[in-house]
This record gives C-alpha cells, sequence and structure tokens, in this order.
C-alpha cells in the first residue's frame, strides 16, 4: 500500500509539474541585490546598467529594497540603440532615471501585491500592478520570477523595461 501510495504522489508530481508555466529560474542565494543579480545570466544586461548608473552602492545598501528586473531580453526589445545610447557617459542622468524607477523602497513580495494599486517608486514616478490570470503586470512587464529574497530586499524579474514618463 505504502509503495502504491509513493508511486502515486509521485505521478501525481509528474504531472503537475508539466503544467507549470515557464518562468525565469533565479536560484536564492546569501547575498544583496547586485551580488544576485551578478550570478544570474539573464541579468547580466541590468547589472552592466547598473554599473554604468553607478547604483552598485545603493543596491548593495542596507534597503530594504524591491527591484523589478528586467531581463536581457527585455533590454534587447527596446528600439534599436537605445541601450547603447543610455550606457553613454553623458546619458547617466537618463539611465539612472530609468533604474531607479525600477526599484521601490521597502520590501514588497508578491502576496503584498494588489490589482489596481500603484506604489512610488525611487525615482519618484509612480508603477502601477494589475493582476490577471495568475499574473503580475508592473505597467506593461508581466512578471515571470517573483519573491527572490536578497539580503536587504527582494527581486522580481519582469519581461519588459517600464519607462518613467520623461
Amino acid at each position: 500500500m505504502k509503495k502504491t501510495l509513493s508511486v502515486f504522489i509521485m505521478a501525481m508530481f509528474i504531472v503537475a509539474s508539466s503544467f507549470t508555466p515557464k518562468t525565469e529560474t533565479v536560484h536564492e542565494v546569501d547575498a544583496d541585490i547586485v551580488d544576485l543579480a551578478v550570478g544570474t545570466e539573464f541579468l547580466s544586461t541590468l547589472v552592466a546598467a547598473v554599473k554604468a548608473g553607478d547604483l552598485v552602492d545603493v543596491l548593495k545598501g542596507d534597503g530594504p529594497f524591491t527591484v523589478f528586473a528586467p531581463t536581457n531580453e527585455a533590454f534587447a526589445a527596446l528600439p534599436a540603440g537605445t541601450l547603447e545610447d543610455l550606457l553613454k557617459p553623458e546619458n547617466k542622468e537618463k539611465l539612472v532615471s530609468i533604474l531607479t524607477y525600477h526599484v521601490v523602497p521597502g520590501k514588497i513580495m508578491s502576496s503584498d501585491l494588489k490589482n489596481g494599486q500603484t506604489v512610488k517608486t525611487v525615482q519618484g514616478g509612480e508603477i502601477s500592478v494589475m493582476l490577471k490570470d495568475g499574473k503580475a503586470m508592473i505597467n506593461n512587464a508581466t512578471v515571470t520570477a517573483a519573491d527572490i529574497e536578497a539580503d536587504n530586499g527582494v527581486v522580481h524579474v519582469i519581461d519588459k523595461v517600464i519607462l518613467p514618463t520623461m
């Protein structure tokens, strides 16, 4: 009987896991937000932008911070030449504005998000939250991995770069 139950549970796990939607995978580590991003290949463009914006020390600070982290694919989807232009030293102020628009003071877990909620960012603008079909949207970006805890906050991976009104 025990063996039959074990086989049944394993079969149910395999069936259930085959229906799990594809999301980005980040392995939680004992690290701050920057170190976590540095160790995550699909966030390497974000890391380069944070370095270019001289925000490393800020995001290594005590926090807590909530970061909505765009993937490399999200940055690649920007209009041609946009990222390269933003990374130029003369555009540092604009880059910092965009990056800090992705950061919220405090630690906001996905369970804290409410449909229709607006949240003030470090940049000063507001982002909007929409919950639909079991997914969280931040402005026009979908959260693809949520609640990745770091020593100084939490990271939610998103599939688009969200842009503040400038």
